[in-house]
């Protein structure tokens, strides 16, 4: 996709390359990372309850076993939800990306195959994070049919400490195609065209 098909539409590219002021993925992520991760977090503080209960009670906080699995369970459904719009809001935007050929990235990549590890790492996360789900819901529905003390297994909570680590290379390569090659960055975008940020973005 290129300006001349954007325009047809009716919308007209910034100076970021988008038609819109404020890039949509950048901010989508966030969502997505945070949720996902306080809800792994919690589920790790549900299973360790019975060592962290002494704390509470001395700093007289009226925390039970089940609240932390809930902000867990909810969390992650947050998460797998609003991942949808992040990858969708993503492609988007990564369709619209022109990205300076010649110059290579701290990870000695360049633009286009960034681009297409951002992409494809987006699809792959995608699908972890709904998996998880599914799988946090199964064992969620288990836990109240048969009433057992730890509402997850050690696997699912190994299995999301390695998707954050995963989150943390994705997190890096987008971040590098904002930073290293200026794509949908308003004042590399100008810059590279000539003009002066200082000036048009008073």
């Amino acid at each position: 996709m290129n300006s001349q098909i954007i325009a047809q539409w009716g919308f007209k590219l910034g100076a970021n390359g988008l038609p819109y002021e404020i890039p949509i993925h950048p901010n989508l992520v966030h969502f997505t990372l945070g949720l996902f991760i306080i809800a792994i977090i919690f589920d790790i503080a549900g299973t360790f309850f019975p060592l962290e209960k002494p704390i509470f009670r001395f700093l007289a906080l009226p925390a039970v076993r089940e609240g932390f699995f809930d902000v867990g369970w909810y969390n992650l459904l947050a998460s797998a939800s609003i991942t949808f719009f992040t990858v969708a809001a993503g492609f988007f935007e990564i369709i619209l990306a022109n990205p300076p050929t010649g110059i290579k990235s701290a990870w000695g990549l360049e633009a286009g195959l960034t681009m297409i590890l951002h992409g494809l790492g987006g699809v792959f996360l995608l699908t972890a994070i709904v998996a998880m789900t599914v799988w946090r819901g199964f064992m969620r529905y288990q836990w109240r049919q048969e009433g057992a003390s730890l509402q997850v297994r050690w696997i699912y909570l190994v299995a999301g400490i390695a998707i954050m680590g995963i989150m943390f290379v994705q997190g890096t390569l987008g971040a590098q195609l904002g930073d290293d090659f200026g794509v949908h960055n308003t004042a590399a975008n100008l810059l590279r065209h000539g003009e002066n940020p200082n000036v048009l973005l008073k």
